[in-house]
């Protein structure tokens, strides 16, 4: 019997980090944004708008620059947009990087909704290599209907760069 109870909680300790990940995902808990593809369809709520403020890190020891092009945009409600962030490695041989991120206040990351975004996947620059890198997103209408959200006027996306270790 102790083994069994032995073999559950190691199963349910390898189960944890995905089961909080897809929690995180569909409630938007911690900050966490949503993810559509090409495919949705919303409808801009015309005359209601909300800032959105980019904010960029580096992890110490990650040798890039990085930086969103514009620091804040003024989105319609349900209106797909585009911000673009740059990046560049500033060392003298390829770097691999992956982003991680979240939204503040953390109760409008449900409704912080991205299409397309360099987080998705791993990024590597070449020495001296700039790229820049689009994020295509949309603040899902949801959220004004939302009593958590009803003073929200802006949103922050933040992001930091970490390096990924050679494989």
């Amino acid at each position: 019997m102790a083994a069994l109870v032995a073999l559950g909680s190691l199963g349910l300790g390898f189960a944890a980090v995905p089961l909080y990940r897809i929690f995180c995902q569909t409630t938007g808990f911690g900050g966490t944004t949503q993810r559509a593809d090409e495919t949705v369809v919303v409808k801009p709520v015309a005359g209601r708008t909300m800032s959105v403020r980019f904010d960029s890190n580096v992890a110490p020891g990650m040798p890039w620059e990085f930086y969103p092009e514009h620091p804040t945009d003024t989105v319609e409600i349900g209106a797909r947009d585009m911000a673009i962030f740059i990046a560049k490695n500033v060392s003298d041989k390829p770097v691999t990087g992956t982003a991680v991120f979240n939204v503040t206040p953390t109760q409008a990351g449900a409704y912080f909704t991205k299409i397309q975004c360099f987080c998705f996947t791993e990024q590597t620059l070449q020495p001296g290599e700039q790229m820049r890198m689009p994020v295509i997103y949309y603040v899902d209408p949801k959220i004004l209907d939302d009593p958590d959200n009803k003073d929200t006027q802006q949103i922050t996306l933040s992001y930091t760069f970490n390096p990924v270790e050679p494989k």
